[in-house]
């Protein structure tokens, strides 16, 4: 695809910024799925039982079933899922952004060649 020197100046990025846009919706979609098949469980595992030990610390163990108690083990598993959801999907989402920046200079890599009459 041959720019004009004045759509290069004006428009030529906003087509890297579209390449690398798509590449971390890409990767955002990507991530929210492997958070649901790979994430979710553990991440309430692990708060869960994080939860748990915070709340035996502070009542005593063996734990007894109140409102305090299962209140503290509700809001570890939240932070657990909430974390492993940030992670996963920021991790996917950086990683769609490299690969349409990569997408991105191989394309102007090319241009720059056929402009300069090279094959």
């Amino acid at each position: 695809m041959q720019y004009t020197r004045q759509e290069r100046l004006k428009g030529g990025n906003t087509m890297k910024n579209r390449m690398t846009i798509k590449g971390a919706y890409l990767g955002a979609g990507a991530g929210l799925v492997l958070f649901a098949l790979f994430g979710l469980l553990p991440g309430s595992l692990l708060g869960g039982a994080a939860g748990l030990k915070a709340a035996g610390m502070l009542f005593g163990l063996p734990l007894e079933p109140t409102l305090a108690a299962r209140a503290i083990v509700l809001m570890a598993m939240l932070a657990g899922v909430s974390v492993a959801g940030i992670v996963i999907v920021s991790a996917c989402t950086t990683l769609g952004w490299l690969i349409g920046r990569l997408v991105e200079s191989a394309e102007h890599h090319h241009e720059m060649r056929e402009a300069m009459g090279h094959r």
